[in-house]
């Protein structure tokens, strides 16, 4: 496990530039765990990853609030599946919704506490853990990351 770090986001485009930065490290099996409270920033932070992600700034990248996963093929041949589990009523859900092939992929998890034991550990080398919260001024953000050992240094550097 790498961190914790903790960095300070003053707008949205920098919770942008933030994904983007991440994005390109990204390999199939990683899970993006998101956390925070409402209007934190985990769903413009998922939809900027994906957007850089998929080479494609004006990709439409709806919440998967109702839809609870929304699954984009990348250029070169990956997926990435965006999973937004708020209304979720328990990880036995997770079947149904292909969680298993999904992990095949890239996966950002928002509302990751209702993963239940399938929850990545602390020290599993494919799980990143970003905790948004509101920062002390309009629209800061303090992001808080851990995981991706060896990885995530260089990159938040």
């Amino acid at each position: 496990m790498e961190g914790p770090i903790t960095l300070h986001l003053p707008d949205l485009a920098a919770t942008g530039r933030l994904a983007a930065r991440l994005a390109p490290a990204a390999r199939a099996g990683d899970v993006l765990l998101l956390e925070g409270p409402l209007g934190a920033g985990k769903s413009a932070f998922a939809r900027a990853f994906l957007r850089h992600l998929a080479g494609d700034p004006a990709l439409e990248v709806p919440s998967p609030s109702f839809t609870l996963v929304q699954s984009y093929e990348l250029p070169d041949g990956r997926m990435a599946h965006h999973f937004d589990l708020y209304r979720l009523s328990g990880p036995t859900d997770l079947t149904e919704l292909g969680w298993e092939e999904a992990r095949e992929g890239i996966v950002l998890v928002e509302w990751p506490d209702r993963l239940g034991a399938l929850r990545p550990t602390a020290e599993d080398p494919t799980a990143l853990t970003l905790a948004l919260a509101h920062g002390p001024a309009g629209e800061a953000r303090l992001a808080r990351f851990s995981g991706w050992a060896g990885r995530l240094g260089a990159l938040l550097a």
